[in-house]
């Protein structure tokens, strides 16, 4: 039995490592429009669960007393306090809603834990589902432009195709504009 229990870790440690190491192997997935409207479904009853969310302007954010990870034990610690010693807080001091603030605070951190994993694999997939589909348009230009030259009725494609490319070969380089 031990044997076999440090087979599996071993084997678990390797496909672990295998799989943050490995990069990703060609993409070939599609999301049908029904896929799409359920995921977005399950996003609206996310949303629906947190209604107390808020959207903060740059200059509240920029003058709010900011908590982070280091900090969270102070305010734990801090909630501890104030339910030990009430009687040194103003009678105006709500001693339950800084622990309900700390309480929700907590709960928030492993949400965005997860919602962070989520946006960054959907975002490294589409970046590397992007990458996969223009360099096969890529290719795809290149064949056309070459053909356009001997194949008739190609040349107002290859144009077509071009014009995604005629903005950077008019634009200054960044080392003649200085920028």
């Amino acid at each position: 039995m031990g044997i076999i229990y440090l087979a599996n870790i071993a084997t678990s440690v390797y496909n672990y490592l295998g799989e943050s190491t490995m990069s990703y192997q060609n993409i070939n997935a599609s999301l049908s429009p029904a896929d799409i409207q359920e995921i977005k479904a399950a996003l609206q009853t996310v949303q629906s669960k947190l209604p107390f969310l808020v959207t903060l302007s740059t200059e509240e954010r920029r003058k709010m007393v900011k908590m982070g990870d280091k900090s969270l034990a102070f305010v734990n610690n801090s909630a501890a306090a104030a339910q030990s010693n009430r009687n040194i807080l103003p009678a105006t001091f709500d001693v339950e809603e800084l622990v309900k603030d700390y309480q929700l605070a907590i709960a928030l951190s492993e949400v965005l834990i997860s919602m962070r994993q989520l946006t960054e694999q959907v975002d490294d997939t589409l970046m590397a589902v992007g990458s996969e589909a223009m360099s096969s348009s890529l290719t795809v230009y290149d064949y056309v432009k070459t053909a356009s030259k001997k194949t008739p009725g190609l040349k107002t494609l290859a144009e077509q195709l071009g014009e995604r490319f005629k903005a950077i070969k008019g634009r200054p380089s960044k080392a003649a504009s200085g920028s």
